[in-house]
C-alpha cells in the first residue's frame, strides 16, 4: 500500500506545510506507506500526470486551494484513466465547504477530508494499511465510521479542533527545502471575523506550547534557513505569546534567518514596538492587512481597524529602519467604489511601506461575504480564484483599470528599483494614485501590457513617460534614473540615458589608484588592484544631489558635478541598496 500526498504550489520557492504535517502526524509506523510529491502550477498537466503514473500509488490525496484547484480538476479524470482502480482523495479549504458538489462532479473521487486533516488522514491511512489492526493505530473497519470525511453516502461525524501540541514538527530533513521558503505555524484560528476570510470560520485561537515553539524555531536557526514564514493568521492577537517568540528570535539571532509575521497593527502595544525596534535589520518582516480606509467598508466586513493607529504604528516601525513592512489593500469590497479605493490607496501609500500589495477580493466558499454576494451585487469568476469582476459600487471597467495599476505598482514600486525617481515624479500629480493610473494608460497606449519591456528597459520607459509629463526636467530625471539603475546592481551595460563619463575617466582612474595606495573609503578592497576594484564597484558623475530625497523642495542642479561611488560589498541590510559615498569633484 502506498498513499501519495500531492501538493501543487503557486511557485517553486513555496512549499506545502499541509502534506508534511499530515505525514509527520501519521507517525513512524505508517510513514513507510506514505510518499510526497510537490509540483507547481507552472508544470504542464501532462508532466504532473506522467510523474504520478511513474510512482503508481494505490491512493492519492490532493491538497486543494484556489491557486491550484483548476489544475487538479484537469488531473483527476486523467489519473483515473491511466491508473484505474486508484482511490482519489481531496482535502483543503477549496473543497471543504461544497464537498458534495465536488463529489457529484467527479464520480472517480473516493472521498473528501474536510477541515483540519491530521487526525482524519491518520485514520484513513490506518484503515488502508491495517483495517482495524490496533498495533498500527487503526481503529476503524469502515470509512464511514471515520470522522471528518464526506463520502458518496454522506458526511461522517464532524471533527473537533485539534490540540496544537499534538502535532509533531514536520521538518526533519531540510535538503528537500533548499532554496525554498519554510512555512511554520505557532497557532491556528483567528479572533477576528473578517467576512472575506476563511480564518473567521475557526473562531477559537489555539496556540502551541512556547517551549515547543522555541525548540522548533531553534532548529531553523541552527540550520541557518534563509526565511521562515509564520502562517498564524494574526500573530500578535496574543500579546504574551508574540512577545515571548520575538524575544527568543532576537536573543538567538544567527545573523541570517528572516522571520515573516502577519500582524494587526492597530492592536500592537508599545512594548511590542520597542522590542521590534531592537531587532537586527532584516531579522523580521511584517505584513499588515489594511484592506481599506473607508469606514463603511471596514464596518461591513467586520473590521474595527483604527486607520490613524495603523499609520502611527507603521511610522514608528519604519522610523527604526530595521523592519520590512508589507501593507495590503483589497479592491472590490462592499461600499468601496473606484474613487473610494483611490483614497484608500493614497492613504496607505502615504504610510510608505516597502511593499504595497494591491489585491482583489476573492469570494471564498464558506465565508460570510460568499453568502451575501446577492446583497452586495458581487459578480465573480466562475472558476478559481473566484476573483471579483464587479459589484454594486465598482464596475468591471474600473476593476480592469485597477488590474493595470496593480501591475504598475508591482513593477515600479514593489520592485524597489525606482526609490529615488518616484518621490520626485509624484510631485507632478495630484496624488500617487494618479501617477500609477497615468502610467498604466501610457503602458496600454504603447502596447507594453502585451509586449512587456525587459527589466532593464523599464527605466527607459519610465523616462519616456516622465518626459511627456515634465519635459523640462529631463536632466534631473536622467540622473535620478541613473542613480536608481546602479543603486542595487553593478550593471555591466550602460543605460542610454546615462551621462557620458569619458571626460572624467582620468579622474575616476586616479581615485581608484589613490585608494589602492592608501585606502580611505574602500578599505575592504585593500587586497585588490585598482582595476579590479573598479569592476567590483561603480562610480557615477552627477550634478543633482539625487541621493537626497527632498519631499518639500526641488532638487537643485550644482555648478560642478560630484562623483558618487557605489560599494556593492556593503549593502543596506533592509533595502539591499549599495553603500554610497559622495566624493567631491576635483579639477
Amino acid at each position: 500500500m502506498q498513499f501519495l500526498l500531492t501538493a501543487i504550489n503557486a511557485k517553486y520557492i513555496h512549499s506545502n506545510p499541509a502534506i508534511y504535517s499530515l505525514r509527520a502526524y501519521a507517525g513512524e509506523k505508517l510513514q513507510p506507506f506514505i510518499s510526497l510529491a510537490e509540483y507547481t502550477i507552472n508544470n504542464r498537466m501532462e508532466e504532473i500526470l506522467g510523474d504520478i503514473y511513474k510512482k503508481h500509488p494505490d491512493a492519492i490525496g490532493f491538497s486543494c486551494y484556489i491557486w491550484n484547484f483548476r489544475l487538479i480538476q484537469e488531473l483527476i479524470p486523467e489519473i483515473a484513466k491511466v491508473l484505474p482502480g486508484i482511490d482519489i482523495w481531496l482535502g483543503g479549504p477549496e473543497v471543504s465547504f461544497e464537498a458534495e458538489k465536488v463529489l457529484a462532479r467527479f464520480p472517480m473521487i473516493k472521498g473528501i477530508m474536510v477541515g483540519e486533516g491530521e487526525e482524519t488522514f491518520k485514520d484513513v491511512i490506518s484503515y488502508y494499511v491495517g483495517n482495524g489492526r490496533e498495533e498500527i493505530g487503526s481503529k476503524y473497519h469502515r470509512l464511514k465510521d471515520i470522522p471528518g470525511l464526506v463520502l458518496r453516502d454522506g458526511a461522517t461525524k464532524v471533527r473537533t479542533p485539534m490540540n496544537m501540541d499534538e502535532i509533531p514538527f514536520p521538518y526533519e530533513d531540510l535538503q528537500e527545502f533548499e532554496n525554498r521558503i519554510m512555512y511554520y505555524e505557532t497557532g491556528r484560528g483567528c479572533p477576528f471575523r473578517c467576512s472575506y476570510c476563511l480564518s473567521s470560520i475557526d473562531k477559537s485561537v489555539r496556540l502551541r506550547n512556547l517551549d515547543t515553539v522555541k525548540r522548533e524555531l531553534q532548529y531553523f536557526l541552527d540550520k541557518k534557513v534563509p526565511q521562515v514564514k509564520l502562517i498564524d493568521r494574526t500573530f500578535n492577537c496574543n500579546h504574551n505569546h508574540a512577545m515571548e517568540i520575538w524575544r527568543y528570535i532576537k536573543e538567538n539571532d544567527n545573523g541570517i534567518t528572516n522571520f515573516h509575521f502577519e500582524v494587526a497593527a492597530d492592536i500592537m502595544r508599545e512594548e511590542e514596538l520597542m522590542l521590534l525596534g531592537e531587532m537586527r535589520p532584516g531579522l523580521v518582516q511584517l505584513e499588515i492587512g489594511v484592506q481599506s480606509t473607508n469606514w463603511n467598508t471596514l464596518k461591513e466586513i467586520n473590521r474595527s481597524a483604527n486607520i490613524t493607529q495603523i499609520a502611527r504604528v507603521v511610522e514608528e516601525i519604519r522610523s527604526k529602519r530595521n523592519i520590512h513592512v508589507h501593507l495590503d489593500l483589497i479592491a472590490g469590497l462592499p461600499y468601496e467604489g473606484f474613487e473610494s479605493f483611490q483614497k484608500s490607496f493614497n492613504d496607505v501609500y502615504a504610510m510608505k511601506p516597502e511593499q504595497l500589495q494591491l489585491g482583489f477580493l476573492k469570494v471564498l466558499k464558506g465565508t460570510e461575504i460568499w453568502e451575501k454576494v446577492g446583497q452586495y451585487g458581487i459578480v465573480y469568476q466562475e472558476n478559481p480564484p473566484y476573483e471579483v469582476l464587479f459589484t454594486k459600487w465598482i464596475s468591471y471597467e474600473e476593476i480592469r483599470k485597477l488590474k493595470q495599476i496593480e501591475e504598475m505598482v508591482e513593477l515600479y514600486y514593489n520592485s524597489n528599483q525606482f526609490t529615488h525617481i518616484l518621490p520626485v515624479l509624484e510631485k507632478e500629480f495630484k496624488a500617487p494614485f494618479e501617477l500609477f493610473e497615468k502610467l498604466a494608460v501610457y503602458y496600454e497606449e504603447k502596447g507594453y501590457f502585451v509586449n512587456a519591456p525587459a527589466r532593464s528597459n523599464r527605466y527607459q520607459v519610465l523616462l519616456e513617460f516622465a518626459l511627456e509629463i515634465a519635459p523640462e526636467k529631463e536632466a534631473l530625471y536622467q540622473e535620478l534614473l541613473t542613480f536608481d539603475y546602479y543603486l542595487r546592481e553593478n550593471a555591466k551595460s550602460r543605460p542610454a540615458f546615462g551621462a557620458d563619463l569619458s571626460p572624467y575617466r582620468e579622474q575616476i582612474w586616479e581615485f581608484y589608484q589613490r585608494e589602492e595606495e592608501n585606502p580611505q573609503i574602500l578599505k575592504g578592497y585593500r587586497h585588490y588592484h585598482a582595476r579590479q576594484t573598479m569592476k567590483m564597484t561603480h562610480m557615477e558623475v552627477l550634478y543633482y544631489p539625487v541621493w537626497e530625497i527632498c519631499e518639500n523642495q526641488e532638487l537643485q542642479r550644482k555648478e560642478k558635478p560630484e562623483f558618487v561611488l557605489f560599494d556593492y560589498e556593503k549593502r543596506d541590510a533592509l533595502t539591499k541598496e549599495a553603500q554610497i559615498y559622495v566624493v567631491p569633484f576635483s579639477e
